[in-house]
């Protein structure tokens, strides 16, 4: 069996301090993909490069305090590579993919547009820039897997207050009518939803921190495992840990029927 989780930790420090590397042990994943480190490399301990017979790899922001993703795996890799070719988001560490074998797992950090309309129109530049990238995985015709912080609620089910949120970044038109052509077009496969097609409050992923959000589970489902089609099939099963909080997302975890 092959686990894997992927977390945005929102600043790896602040997730640290809160247990996120003791409670990544108990769950004994293979590889664990997080995103949102906040962090440089010299900021980072040797807990936190190496936790619990784990190595990681990471790709930093240039900005301090700013993104940047990170994978944690048992095994060394194959290869490692950062970035998808783009200085614009390249800066912002938002891409790190490691190869085993036949098998692919990248951690991934979409832009977020919701802070300004500059970055809306930053998040649609990555996307525009990351369709043919996703193209490309795709041709290599190797079984990969994408864990990340996506940024977008792909359908109604995925939040809970989605009528009011039509016209807000992460459930835009726009948004989901990409992410459907990534599933229906390229072929990619949302693993959690081919096993729980209709669950919605526990398929939850990230809480506002305004209001009472957390405490009356007003949240969205953003952090995905898309994987092709072969891998993605053996899978067995999918948990959203909520026990303990590590950010304001939860640990998505999936098995897979699969030996890296």
């Amino acid at each position: 069996m092959l686990r894997i989780t992927t977390l945005n930790l929102n600043g790896i420090r602040s997730a640290v301090k809160k247990g996120v590397l003791r409670w990544m042990a108990d769950a004994d994943a293979d590889m664990v993909c997080v995103q949102e480190l906040k962090a440089q490399e010299d900021d980072l301990t040797d807990e936190m490069r190496a936790p619990n017979g784990c190595q990681g790899w990471f790709h930093p922001a240039q900005k301090k305090g700013y993104s940047g993703v990170g994978l944690y795996s048992r095994r060394a890799p194959d290869r490692v590579t950062v970035g998808i070719g783009s200085p614009e988001f390249d800066a912002e560490g938002r891409y790190v993919r490691a190869d085993w074998g036949k098998l692919s797992v990248i951690s991934v950090y979409l832009p977020s547009g919701s802070s300004s309309p500059e970055r809306q129109e930053a998040k649609f530049r990555f996307m525009e820039q990351f369709y043919p990238h996703l193209a490309a995985l795709r041709a290599e015709g190797r079984e990969m897997i994408i864990c990340g912080d996506w940024n977008i609620a792909h359908q109604e089910i995925d939040l809970k207050n989605w009528k009011s949120n039509r016209n807000n970044s992460g459930f835009l038109p726009e948004e989901r009518a990409w992410l459907s052509r990534v599933f229906d077009a390229q072929g990619w496969v949302d693993v959690y939803r081919r096993l729980h097609p209709d669950v919605t409050g526990d398929a939850y992923t990230w809480w506002s921190n305004r209001g009472q959000a957390w405490a009356k589970n007003v949240g969205w489902r953003i952090d995905y495992q898309i994987a092709t089609p072969g891998i993605a099939a053996q899978a067995l099963r999918a948990m959203v840990y909520k026990a303990h909080r590590f950010s304001d997302h939860a640990p998505l975890t999936i098995d897979y029927d699969w030996v890296a």
